[in-house]
């Protein structure tokens, strides 16, 4: 079934985990093209300041403080986008934690909290947008999830297990959407490692600040294949040609991609940054001050992919 989406200055979007990095960028993106647009994060100031940029270039946004651990909360994002704009086109959902740290000093609440937020958010943000898009008659469910959807890193296990979990849930969700023939289509968007703050607000147990493992790419190359996606419906996305060698790796050896982990992965996630596991993280609460796009890697991330 061939599914045709609206162009993008005809359509409502809900960007959930908008106030900063590659969500934050996407909703600009979505807005510069004349697309209304409904954010959600947990930070308050974050979105004040989204709305307050998307204004200012002479666009409509809506913003609606949400924890996506709470699935009223999250209902309540595609609630607002028909209220405010009379219905919802796409729905991204962006928001995830991280926490860098071995398996064996993982605690049994750190790496629930992680699923919490990175797995059962996604799956009540696509609860909640369903219906809406159902009555629509059709529209966009857009997924960012990482290359660890397919492949893992360590010292991210909960991390990976999370978006491992979305993959799965969504390829079944696909399934079933086709089987109703409904014109929804359904986007995993897996970035390589991006110059997001997400580095600077995770959780770590490294004793470092971490870092993703380079190469790293910019978040507007994500943010434009976020956009393309509500345009044009994709399945799989993979940004950064970093993360399609390694997935094409991964088909071909997973044992080859064991070996080059234990000699690349756990010393290309550090920076000489010391940085205590009491430092403020946002696992369980927001924290101010990276309510911005970019991250701390920007002089050495590419704006560019093959």
């Amino acid at each position: 079934m061939q599914i045709q989406l609206k162009p993008i200055n005809q359509q409502v979007v809900a960007v959930v985990g908008a106030s900063s990095g590659i969500g934050r960028n996407a909703a600009l993106q979505f807005a510069n093209r004349g697309a209304k647009v409904v954010v959600a994060a947990r930070s308050q100031p974050g979105l004040e300041s989204l709305v307050e940029e998307i204004q200012k270039m002479g666009g409509e946004a809506t913003a609606v403080v949400a924890d996506v651990t709470v699935f009223e909360q999250v209902k309540a994002i595609a609630d607002r986008a028909v209220e405010q704009y009379g219905r919802l086109d796409t729905w991204v959902h962006n928001a995830a934690v991280e926490l860098y740290a071995a398996f064996e000093v993982t605690t049994p609440e750190e790496f629930k909290r992680v699923i919490d937020v990175n797995l059962m958010g996604q799956v009540y943000g696509a609860m909640a947008a369903l219906p809406h898009l159902k009555r629509e008659g059709r529209g966009a469910l857009i997924h960012v999830t990482s290359i660890e959807a397919r492949r893992s890193l360590p010292l991210q296990s909960a991390y990976a297990a999370s978006k491992h979990g979305v993959d799965g849930f969504l390829e079944s969700l696909r399934v079933e959407l086709m089987h109703e023939k409904l014109p929804i289509s359904v986007t995993n968007i897996m970035p390589a490692s991006i110059n997001t703050p997400l580095f600077n607000k995770a959780r770590t147990k490294l004793g470092v600040k971490p870092m993703g493992v380079p190469p790293v790419y910019q978040p507007s190359l994500v943010a434009k294949a976020i956009v393309e996606a509500a345009e044009r419906p994709k399945r799989d996305v993979v940004v950064g040609d970093a993360g399609k060698a390694i997935l094409a790796a991964q088909r071909i050896s997973p044992s080859a991609v064991d070996a080059y982990m234990v000699r690349t992965a756990f010393s290309g996630q550090r920076t000489n940054e010391p940085k205590s596991e009491t430092a403020p993280d946002n696992l369980y609460e927001p924290i101010q001050g990276y309510d911005k796009i970019e991250g701390d890697f920007s002089e050495q991330a590419r704006s560019w992919s093959f």
